[in-house]
């Protein structure tokens, strides 16, 4: 035992000792005597070790970093300890979860792999650490065990449970509970509704953010954590206190805007995520810039910003080549930027009713196949609703092959997320070519299937909502009716969202719903209030319907 562990030890007993129970000793002197804030506006982590009293202050702006997704610079971070402390076990700890990266991402580079698992040898190697620390680098020794043989959620469960285990044998390890929690929020199932996963991890970032507000982790996992339209709104306070806490972050900048997109909060997704994008720009993180504009683009098109949402669109053609394809990177991967590349064009014409540019998309050829699905969703609705069904077809057979793709790489979320896209256009298809009944049917079973998931964190919603997809064609074949209540479910799971709005107001005025299509149309107006010239004609129409 070193002199500042036999002190810490001699400094809890004592207190245990007391008037203080030993875990509320430790806590108390964790949450206020010793929180340590980090230099550079990164937040304030304690995270004790067994390495050089030295190093401790820059492993913790490591683990500030790691929290807030900066793997880049928590790598560099972390070897910085060690080139002050070789053998300091936590330090390759450390690196070994950089180099993992985002843990909501699909999928890991070969090279980020590698340099994770060697980093795990590395640790293992030194022979040191004290048996809290080892069990953190057999926790995370699971991520990349046997990744031949188990596929990555085995690992990603595995690794849930050893947090899980671990928190559980060393109570006053705050850090523990916290890394415990995001693993809870990491392994949450998409078709788990009752939110068992993502409740409990709340429930326990919560109870710390109360004491230790100033932490990047607990302010950045809350939102992870009540990230689906039930909880989101929840996750408010700690949305609005993230960016300050670690405003040197790009993805701390970015982070809220998941929040305020679940509540319809635009203007102030449009806020943040215009900052994390300079700040992304500054540090040459091309993904997560290209993140930061998909969620802006997305906000200012709620808001008939449409010239705003053109400026965004034309950047991308100067930022696609530089989409990084190694090292450790930031939170959002170079899928995370495939997908912005894909998914601005597809908004930009879907949410404009812009059919003949939605057809008109040029098809890539990305390592990302759920991200090359978008063009080809976008381009096949387009057709179907300018009549052109064999155009349609062509792009339904593309996206047809790429989740045959994915199901056949085992990815079953993204298999079943392109199954939804194909079976919406599909519907749109069968439409153009007059059979309503069969196209009704169709695009009930994509709202279905839509209904019983969740989106991914890479996305701010999906290209079109597959139950707005249906109101708009229960409108189209004159039942307004069915159409009103197929918006309203829209709203209920994407509050504020302009067409589910606008198909609200048309729906209830065919209806003859007139206090409904009022409602409805004012909210649009006073929702839209900096709406760009020329106005959307459904803006138009609903600014009439609200005088």
């Amino acid at each position: 035992m070193t002199f500042r562990q036999m002190s810490i030890a001699i400094l809890t007993t004592s207190m245990c000792l007391g008037l203080l129970p030993c875990s509320a000793a430790w806590g108390r002197q964790s949450q206020t005597q010793h929180e340590h804030r980090v230099e550079g506006g990164l937040g304030s982590v304690r995270f004790d070790t067994s390495c050089a009293p030295a190093v401790q202050q820059e492993f913790n702006r490591g683990v500030a970093l790691l929290h807030s997704f900066w793997f880049s610079a928590a790598v560099a971070s972390f070897t910085k300890v060690l080139e002050g402390d070789p053998r300091c076990v936590m330090a390759h700890w450390g690196i070994a979860m950089s180099w993992w990266g985002n843990p909501f991402a699909a999928s890991r580079t070969p090279q980020g792999f590698e340099n994770g698992r060697a980093a795990v040898a590395a640790a293992r190697a030194t022979g040191a650490g004290t048996e809290r620390e080892q069990a953190y680098v057999g926790a995370a020794e699971l991520l990349y065990q046997d990744a031949a043989t188990r596929d990555q959620r085995t690992r990603t469960v595995a690794y849930e449970r050893a947090m899980g285990a671990l928190a559980g044998r060393y109570p006053d390890d705050v850090e523990a509970r916290i890394l415990h929690a995001l693993a809870l929020a990491q392994t949450a199932l998409p078709t788990d509704k009752t939110y068992a996963n993502l409740r409990q991890a709340a429930d326990i970032l919560e109870k710390e953010f109360a004491t230790q507000p100033e932490h990047p982790g607990l302010a950045h996992y809350i939102i992870h954590s009540l990230d689906v339209p039930a909880l989101a709104p929840r996750a408010l306070v700690a949305a609005r206190r993230y960016a300050k806490i670690a405003p040197a972050a790009p993805h701390a900048l970015h982070m809220p805007s998941h929040t305020f997109t679940r509540v319809g909060s635009w203007q102030e997704s449009i806020d943040t995520n215009l900052a994390s994008a300079e700040a992304a720009r500054k540090d040459n993180a091309t993904a997560e810039q290209l993140h930061a504009l998909d969620y802006q683009a997305y906000a200012y098109l709620q808001l008939a910003r449409d010239s705003s949402a053109k400026r965004t669109l034309d950047a991308l053609a100067e930022l696609a080549p530089k989409i990084h394809t190694a090292g450790a990177g930031n939170a959002a991967p170079p899928a995370a930027g495939h997908y912005a590349l894909a998914a601005i064009p597809a908004r930009y014409a879907l949410e404009r009713d812009a059919w003949a540019e939605a057809a008109s998309l040029v098809a890539p050829q990305t390592p990302t196949a759920w991200a090359d699905a978008v063009t080809h969703f976008a381009r096949a609705l387009g057709a179907a609703r300018l009549g052109h069904v064999a155009a349609a077809r062509h792009d339904l057979d593309r996206l047809a092959a790429l989740r045959d793709g994915l199901t056949a790489a085992g990815d079953a979320y993204w298999s079943q997320q392109v199954e939804i896209q194909h079976r919406a256009a599909t519907a749109w298809v069968t439409l153009a070519e007059g059979r309503k009944d069969d196209a009704l049917s169709v695009m009930r079973e994509a709202a279905a299937m839509e209904d019983a998931t969740e989106k991914a964190a890479v996305t701010p919603g999906p290209i079109k909502p597959a139950r707005e997809l249906l109101g708009d064609m229960l409108l189209g074949v004159e039942r307004p009716v069915e159409a009103l209540a197929e918006y309203e479910a829209t709203l209920k799971k994407e509050p504020n969202r302009y067409r589910a709005i606008a198909g609200a107001a048309r729906a209830a005025s065919a209806a003859g719903q007139a206090t409904s299509a009022a409602t409805y149309s004012r909210q649009l107006v006073d929702m839209t209030k900096g709406a760009d010239e020329p106005l959307r004609p459904d803006l138009v129409e609903a600014r009439r319907a609200a005088r």
